[in-house]
């Protein structure tokens, strides 16, 4: 499943073919692809998209409803399309005669009104507050691009194993989802004391810890084993156990492995793709992740792989003691 680096990426790379158009239909070619709770897809006919961005594994599209066709729509306010990308999701656009292909969940039909001209990106890569937003540009030195691209175009989500979800709805919609209200806060922006206060006391191994989304929002395994190994803790130890140091210094380097694989544009490990169909790079320099019985790289002993919450996970149990 693509964690917060690749749907970071995505949002990235997604961007520039997007921000600006207008939405002029759309068509949602397997049902359970949209969520219950949803706007239904096609009374998004005549939104605008403002802005491009993601909250925890979630991708979000930022919607301008003021000249929607559907009246109720056009009354909405904070309105936004959730895309969560599950284990084989991908959104990628395309010329606008193109044909859906067999995986082709939605098709959404964008315009870009070259009389608007493009409008430059704001950059929502660490979910929503605008404070957390400028401390995650200062360190990302994210460049914001600008629209690319001028007339109409097909977005596609295809998703192979249709695990996917669309979900179009205002504030008081996403309030209702229950996936959505439990997202704990954006690992990228966390303090410190924060994070070691929400680990006190948790009596469930830290590698289960850090996969809860209640309490981080976008960590997966991968980043789980990569930074619990850059921290040097074994993933199997109490979160409660853990000192005030240790619990800061793994803040500090899960957040740095999340930048630099944000740099390399995310870990392509099988499906996943970018905006613009290239692959990640993150996963030629993994530590740990997927090398079970390989040398560590600091040590040279082998890895260890063992089931934590039920999750496959590799550690070194000499450089992670």
């Amino acid at each position: 499943m693509p964690e917060l680096p690749e749907v970071e990426t995505v949002a990235r790379t997604l961007r520039p073919h997007v921000q600006g158009c207008v939405i002029t239909n759309a068509h949602v070619l397997r049902a359970t692809s949209q969520h219950p709770l949803s706007v239904p897809l096609e009374n998004l006919r005549g939104c605008r998209i403002e802005e491009v961005g993601r909250r925890g594994k979630l991708l979000l599209l930022y919607l301008d409803a003021s000249h929607a066709e559907n009246e109720k729509v056009r009354t909405c306010k904070d309105l936004r399309l959730a895309v969560h990308l599950r284990m084989t999701g991908r959104l990628m656009t395309y010329a606008a005669n193109t044909e859906p292909g067999s995986h082709t969940r939605c098709v959404i039909d964008l315009d870009a009104p070259s009389a608007e001209g493009p409008k430059k990106a704001e950059a929502l890569c660490v979910g929503e507050a605008p404070a957390a937003q400028a401390e995650c540009e200062q360190r990302c030195g994210e460049d914001k691009p600008s629209c690319v691209h001028t007339g109409p175009r097909r977005l596609f989500f295809d998703d192979v194993r249709a695990f996917g979800l669309m979900l179009a709805g205002t504030a008081d919609i996403f309030a209702r989802w229950p996936f959505w209200n439990d997202l704990g806060p954006e690992p990228l922006t966390l303090t410190e004391n924060s994070f070691a206060k929400s680990i006190a006391g948790k009596k469930s191994a830290i590698k289960a810890v850090l996969l809860d989304q209640k309490v981080l929002a976008g960590v997966g395994n991968i980043y789980a084993d990569e930074s619990l190994f850059a921290a040097g803790i074994d993933p199997r130890r109490k979160a409660a156990d853990l000192t005030q140091k240790q619990a800061k210094r793994l803040l500090n380097c899960l957040q740095d492995v999340l930048l630099l694989s944000i740099s390399q544009c995310g870990s392509s490990i099988r499906d996943y793709r970018d905006a613009d169909g290239n692959v990640g790079a993150f996963q030629n320099t993994f530590a740990v992740y997927g090398r079970g019985g390989q040398p560590c790289k600091k040590c040279g002993r082998p890895l260890e792989k063992v089931k934590v919450a039920g999750r496959s996970t590799v550690y070194c149990p000499h450089c992670q003691g």
